[in-house]
């Protein structure tokens, strides 16, 4: 292991697990990491807000990122969350579309938006992850747009538990209980519905026994068939 350690300065790290360095050689590995800088920071640090001059992008080594924006009537809409091997910050526009903050603490490698071009331009095997990881981001977009335009409240609720039990699964492990750091507010401002929907479908699934929260932030699916069926419209709504 000590070896290993030497040789791969990316071991251990989301994005050389699943992320944009994933197919990367060792040499191309220690030119990305001499071109970046690695960067550790608490819960609730905010990388960028809207608005802001889009010269850096941020590949998560480690944690959770809510992504959001603020509506002209104040109020927050959560447009995503991203996990360990996620870029985020990273697109054509001059100026980020988004706030991003930590839900966790993080580490995470902090590149110059212009470095990343370069990089890209030099390893194309690079630039076909970033596109593989764009399309899939892509997907997952649609995957929400049906499931917060056509599916009843629980639904969207069930969706959201899957989904994040299957963002810890690609990648490489799903820890027991899930960690779910953001708030019912956040899920609320996520899936278009107020926190007490959130809350009461919640409190529902687990007097079904359909999930367990052994603790604060921790949860666990007991039943992954029902919210399967739930979250594809195959049972009445609650």
């Amino acid at each position: 292991m000590r070896d290993a350690m030497m040789t791969d300065p990316c071991i251990g790290c989301g994005g050389r697990l699943a992320g944009l360095c994933q197919p990367l050689d060792t040499s191309a590995l220690d030119e990305i990491s001499s071109e970046s800088e690695r960067v550790t920071q608490s819960a609730r640090t905010v990388l960028f807000r809207e608005g802001d001059p889009a010269v850096r992008a941020f590949s998560i080594g480690a944690g959770i990122v809510k992504l959001s924006r603020l509506l002209s009537d104040g109020k927050q809409q959560v447009v995503g969350f991203r996990f360990a091997g996620d870029i985020v910050g990273y697109g054509t526009g001059k100026t980020y579309p988004y706030d991003a903050e930590l839900l966790t603490g993080a580490s995470f490698c902090r590149i110059e938006r212009s470095r990343l071009d370069t990089l890209l331009r030099r390893h194309p095997v690079m630039e076909r992850r970033l596109l593989d990881m764009c399309l899939q981001e892509l997907a997952a977009t649609q995957d929400q747009l049906v499931t917060v335009g056509r599916r009843s409240a629980e639904a969207r609720v069930a969706s959201f538990l899957l989904g994040l039990e299957e963002a810890y699964r690609r990648r490489g492990a799903v820890p027991d209980p899930l960690p779910m750091p953001m708030t019912r507010s956040d899920i609320g401002d996520f899936l278009g519905l107020t926190l007490e929907t959130v809350s009461r479908s919640l409190s529902h699934f687990k007097k079904q026994k359909w999930i367990e929260e052994p603790a604060h932030q921790k949860l666990r699916l007991s039943d992954r068939a029902m919210l399967t069926e739930l979250a594809e419209g195959m049972v009445q709504d609650l």
